[in-house]
């Protein structure tokens, strides 16, 4: 499986940076991030499952983390994560892609919410592997993913090993 910290090496994330997480899930990018990111810094969970919303709550206030903010949204609509324009310095998307109904959307999001040269890290499953991941024809390639994310502008900057069964794109908004 992916290791986020290990992962989120590839950010180059520092104090005082503004991340979202799109899709948050349990929360295994957002805590790591909120730790590195610092007082200073901030940390959007964005989800649309409250549960999930709930022992991402739960879990910072437990390690003592007061930079989550938890937005309970859409990620996949226009404005969806009430995030303001250009608010973020990353976006992370990891496991979603393949669940995104509009992918476009998703990602023009991601993009409403950066700044000019922001950078997005995408992460998500290569193959089904045998149905440990997601169903073969839920997969969304890595050229596939490229090719979506350049459609919204963005540029890709390198491939991330993120873990045998995953892909990781950084790309910045140009």
């Amino acid at each position: 499986m992916t290791n986020p910290e290990e992962n989120i090496k590839a950010l180059g994330v520092h104090d005082g940076m503004v991340i979202a997480d799109l899709g948050a899930g349990t929360g295994a990018y957002t805590l790591p991030l909120a730790e590195k990111v610092g007082e200073s810094g901030r940390v959007y969970a964005v989800e649309v499952q409250k549960d999930f919303l709930t022992n991402i709550k739960d879990e910072a206030t437990r390690r003592g983390l007061k930079n989550v903010e938890l937005l309970w949204g859409n990620i996949e609509n226009l404005g969806g994560t009430k995030i303001k324009d250009g608010a973020c310095d990353a976006v992370i998307i990891s496991n979603v892609l393949f669940q995104a109904e509009d992918k476009s959307g998703l990602l023009r999001e991601a993009s409403r919410i950066l700044k000019v040269g922001g950078k997005l890290f995408l992460i998500d499953w290569a193959d089904s592997f045998g149905n440990l991941g997601p169903t073969s024809k839920m997969v969304v390639t890595k050229d596939s993913a490229r090719a979506l994310c350049e459609e919204e502008g963005f540029v890709l900057k390198n491939e991330v090993p993120v873990g045998e069964h995953h892909y990781g794109l950084l790309l910045f908004k140009s």
